[in-house]
């Protein structure tokens, strides 16, 4: 789901940040967000509309990357279905996201009042919801 949501953004002509964890014991720390870039092209329909369009998307990790952030206009994030662990990334995304920087979660269950809880106000005031089902 992320990567077809950077896909979507790239082929918008936006800059993209593409962040995923760090397997266990990987050598390259962003193999998982580096692989989500080559599927792309596999796709069938293929994610981007033209194929140097992935050079708009950089691949990174949560545990390396985040500083990265602060130069970005909006973050979305795109994770497991539960509150804790994301509520846990927000914590994370709010030490290094602009002072203007939209923060959304591609959620489809968890309502925006439990995501928010805990959230410094100026953070939650530019906090919303954006579902992508089928980027």
């Amino acid at each position: 789901m992320g990567a077809g949501i950077a896909a979507h953004c790239a082929n918008a002509g936006c800059d993209v940040l593409l962040l995923d964890i760090v397997p266990d014991g990987a050598s390259d720390r962003n193999t998982l967000a580096a692989g989500a870039i080559k599927k792309m092209f596999k796709s069938n329909p293929e994610m981007l509309m033209h194929k140097s369009y992935a050079k708009r998307i950089t691949a990174g990790n949560i545990d390396d990357d985040l500083p990265l952030l602060k130069d970005y206009d909006w973050v979305v994030e795109v994770i497991i279905e539960n509150l804790e662990i994301k509520q846990s990334l927000y914590q994370k995304l709010a030490e290094h996201i602009g002072s203007k920087t939209i923060l959304s979660s591609n959620t489809s269950t968890l309502p925006r009042s439990a995501l928010i809880e805990g959230m410094d106000s100026d953070l939650a005031s530019r906090f919303l919801i954006t579902h992508f089902f089928n980027p």
